[in-house]
């Protein structure tokens, strides 16, 4: 108990002593009995409800005593005796109030830093389980690279978020950022699957984005994954010049393209169905080129969805957060930008973040 408490504690007692010893002192013919409204009121700002009344009950018995003392109870001065008392009562039911009010509040506020702990717990085990499923942050040498993941705090569970970035045999470095519908153990289970399927399916089919997708699609369809999957698959080729970038987006928010020279650009084109509706759908690949610090954002959607508020809003928004922090290095922007959303989101975010080192060695066999 800390000193300060302790001495809460003691003050109702203390106070009470003094008074009774203050009357004592100044004579019969003074009174300062009325000064015992004051330990039961004090008693409520630190005690229970038992020592608050029985407080009280000291101090109207040591009222009814000093009076008897002091000779408070002839004719003259009974009324003003009597008065005393009633303060007394009067305050000791007031302090009773207060009191209960106060244990009342303390018990609700207990109980919400108890919620609040459990909360924390709760989110922290869930992120460590969708860490855990994502692997080991993705490491695409040269490319500087940079995921974040962070959870939903309405959800606390695990969900159907991931990134992932690797390498092709020819040289040709993948870049996936994906959304599987639901926040529970089974949408993060669809995720694991189709995290691994894509990366098989790259393997296989080489590096056109939209191929990966195509094929993807008609798996889920065939092994009778029967749910909505939003995906952009990225290709990065590096040449002596830079690098190119093509990519393909089945229905998910469009990558952030910042240049090294400034500005931001989304790459935002006609939007094309996500997994899991119609497959044979025709995918399409886009293309264009990198230079060397250019930096591509992939993302998930709730780093740009708001209750209320237009999409677009999010997406003005992440160009300009993104903009503002362009000399920093890449794990500290995606701190800062995640730091904007104040800890808690809606939906749960997770980012992907590449550049391309100022100086990029060409891979063999690069076009």
């Amino acid at each position: 108990m800390s000193r300060s408490r302790r001495l809460q504690r003691v003050m109702p007692a203390a106070v009470l002593a003094a008074i009774v010893l203050a009357d004592l002192l100044v004579g019969r013919g003074q009174s300062v009995i009325g000064l015992l409204t004051m330990p039961p009121l004090l008693a409520a700002t630190a005690l229970g409800r038992r020592a608050t009344i029985g407080y009280g009950l000291l101090g109207f018995t040591a009222a009814v005593l000093i009076g008897l003392y002091d000779d408070q109870y002839s004719d003259a001065r009974v009324t003003a005796q009597t008065i005393r008392l009633l303060g007394i009562t009067v305050a000791t039911a007031l302090a009773v109030a207060a009191c209960t009010l106060r244990l009342r509040r303390e018990t609700r506020l207990a109980e919400l830093r108890a919620e609040a702990a459990a909360t924390e717990a709760v989110l922290a085990t869930a992120e460590s389980l969708q860490l855990s499923l994502l692997g080991d942050p993705p490491q695409v040498a040269p490319l500087e690279s940079t995921v974040r993941y962070l959870p939903a705090s309405r959800h606390a569970q695990v969900g159907g978020d991931w990134y992932d970035a690797f390498t092709l045999p020819e040289g040709t470095t993948m870049l996936v950022i994906g959304d599987v519908a639901g926040h529970d153990a089974p949408a993060a289970a669809t995720m694991a699957q189709v995290r691994g399927m894509l990366r098989a399916i790259a393997q296989a089919t080489g590096g056109s984005p939209a191929t990966v997708l195509d094929t993807l699609d008609q798996v889920l369809t065939d092994l009778g994954l029967h749910t909505l999957v939003t995906v952009v698959v990225a290709a990065v080729d590096r040449d002596a010049d830079g690098a190119v970038l093509r990519w393909s987006n089945a229905g998910h928010p469009p990558p952030l393209l910042a240049r090294a020279g400034g500005g931001v650009e989304l790459l935002a084109r006609t939007p094309e169905r996500v997994l899991g509706v119609a497959p044979g759908a025709h995918r399409t690949d886009h293309e264009l080129p990198l230079l060397p610090g250019d930096t591509l954002l992939l993302y998930t959607d709730g780093l740009v969805e708001r209750r209320g508020a237009p999409l677009d809003d999010g997406f003005a928004w992440l160009a300009g957060a993104w903009e503002a922090t362009g000399g920093e290095p890449l794990d500290r922007r995606c701190d800062e930008l995640l730091a904007e959303l104040g800890g808690r989101v809606d939906d749960d975010v997770a980012l992907l973040a590449v550049r391309l080192p100022t100086a990029v060695p060409a891979q063999p066999g690069a076009r």
